[in-house]
């Protein structure tokens, strides 16, 4: 069995460990931070490699944020983005059976990064306004368009978290409202990718038996994570999530 594993350095081993934690933590804590794990993963391992081995790592870690703050998700919204999603992933699934992985890269690193400006540009004129405030054809048009892209973006890169993290983000969701429909979100959108990916060749016995090696750094970072959720500051927890965002997107861009 261990002939499946990749013949990697004891440092790239060691990043692979840390991108682990990672997503441990974006799962219990601080969901932008995944983007990280993506660029190590996709840094260390072969594209295709590396796509399919993060999502049981991020599927492991779903079920740790489902057992810490199932009963905080946002149902309404949740059901209101599952048409936009669906399409979103559906494209996704065609593209990444056809396009190139580094340019698929950076559009994903261009949209995250118009996203975040744009949420921040609200974000400092003040302009967010409650779920209720906004007007009918403006929350629409915000559903199909992140719901579609984050659809997108998870069935590409695994990289649909920034994307949704706005969303929530622009909806003033409280750290555990946040973190609840969050989780909901992505185990039922990860568990129905699993399928897809191992029918394009993604999920393979190799990237089972390093997943089985990475599974106790997710284990610790959801328990990290759940420690952090429970002391960061809404106004800290925000802003974390904008700049592990931003981190993530400018990887993608350069890389």
């Amino acid at each position: 069995m261990t002939s499946l594993l990749p013949d990697l350095a004891p440092a790239a081993w060691a990043l692979l460990a840390v991108a682990a934690l990672l997503v441990g933590v974006s799962k219990t804590a601080i969901p932008g931070i995944n983007t990280l794990s993506i660029a190590v993963f996709a840094a260390v391992l072969p594209a295709r490699a590396s796509t399919g081995a993060l999502l049981i790592l991020l599927i492991v870690g779903d079920l740790f944020a489902l057992l810490s703050y199932r009963r905080h998700a946002d149902w309404a919204t949740l059901l209101r983005l599952v048409p936009a999603v669906v399409v979103g992933l559906a494209l996704g699934a065609v593209f990444l059976a056809l396009a190139d992985d580094s340019w698929v890269r950076r559009v994903i690193g261009v949209i995250l990064l118009l996203i975040i400006a744009f949420t921040v540009w609200r974000r400092s004129a003040k302009r967010l306004r409650t779920a209720e405030e906004e007007s009918v054809r403006a929350a629409a048009f915000a559903r199909v368009g992140y719901g579609s892209l984050g659809g997108f973006t998870t069935m590409v890169a695994n990289a649909g978290g920034p994307v949704m993290s706005m969303y929530f983000l622009a909806a003033r969701f409280p750290v555990k409202a946040f973190l609840g429909t969050a989780a909901w979100f992505f185990a039922v959108l990860n568990l129905a990718k699993l399928p897809i990916s191992a029918g394009l060749g993604l999920v393979t016995p190799a990237t089972l038996m390093l997943d089985l090696l990475l599974v106790p750094g997710v284990i610790g970072g959801a328990v990290l994570g759940r420690w952090i959720a429970g002391r960061i500051k809404q106004q800290a927890f925000e802003w974390a999530v904008i700049l592990c965002t931003t981190l993530g997107a400018v990887y993608l861009l350069v890389s």
